[in-house]
Formats: structure tokens, C-alpha cells, sequence
């Protein structure tokens, strides 16, 4: 088995922090009972008919949700913002590889909810926001299904 770094153990705990925002995030979206479930697969929307995507850049993300990020993380697997429009509060997160995008939807797998996902980058919003914003950047509508 490879030996693995500092650099390995700083990614684990920053994937380990943006986890627990996502905790956050997913408890001011709602949910449904809250009955324990099993884990479920995730499920996906169709992408829009333009079928836009937008660059992997926050502060153009965020624009074309009709607001301006402020940035919150900046990290070599990751950068987020959070911005506020006059209908959601978003939390833009861009990766520099699909790798680590996968990894973060992974981990957030655990707390459920929907996410508008694109090439190198995750939105987060309440869910009835997804649709909206989605047709001015393209990518598609993940629900993942929470362990609680």
C-alpha cells in the first residue's frame, strides 16, 4: 500500500469539514420526516433543453444566479462561496479535477438532499430553487439519498 502524506491527510480533513457544511446546508433546506431510512441511490434530472454549462468559476456561477460570492474556502481540491440573490442563498463550490468533486458528492451523500451539479462544480440551494437557477447554468439535478 502507497505511504500517504501530509498532503493526504490535509485533503481528508478538509473534505471531513466541508461535510459538516453540508450539514448545515441541508438542515435550512428541509426535509422530509424524520423517520431513520436506508441509503438509497441517488437520482438524477434530465439537463435542460439549452443545454448550457456554465465555466467552473464561482464568481461567474454566482452572476448567472444573480448574485455576488463571497468566498469562503480557498484549497487546492476546492474553492467555495456563498452568495444570496432576491430568491435563495447559494453555496458554489468549483473543483479543480472531477476527481474531487466526485469525493465531495460522496461525502455529502450522506446528508441527502438535492444538488445542481455541473462540470467541476456543485450548487447548493433549497431544493425549489435547483430548477430555476439550472436553466441559466445547465448541469443536472442530483438528489442523494441521506443514511438519517
Amino acid at each position: 500500500m502507497p505511504r500517504r502524506g501530509r498532503n493526504h491527510r490535509i485533503t481528508v480533513l478538509r473534505l471531513g469539514t466541508l461535510v459538516g457544511s453540508l450539514a448545515l446546508v441541508s438542515a435550512c433546506g428541509g426535509g422530509e420526516d424524520g423517520g431513520a431510512r436506508a441509503p438509497r441511490p441517488s437520482e438524477s434530472s434530465a439537463p435542460p433543453a439549452a443545454g448550457i454549462v456554465a465555466p467552473a468559476r464561482i464568481e461567474v456561477i454566482a452572476g448567472l444566479a444573480g448574485c455576488t460570492a463571497e468566498i469562503r474556502i480557498e484549497a487546492d481540491e476546492l474553492r467555495e462561496g456563498v452568495c444570496r440573490s432576491r430568491q435563495a442563498d447559494y453555496r458554489i463550490t468549483t473543483f479543480p479535477a472531477e476527481k474531487y468533486k466526485e469525493a465531495w458528492l460522496d461525502a455529502a451523500s450522506v446528508y441527502g438532499g438535492e444538488y445542481l451539479v455541473g462540470p467541476r462544480w456543485v450548487v447548493s440551494a433549497e431544493a425549489r430553487h435547483l430548477e430555476r437557477v439550472r436553466n441559466k447554468l445547465g448541469g443536472t439535478i442530483r438528489r442523494l439519498q441521506g443514511t438519517s
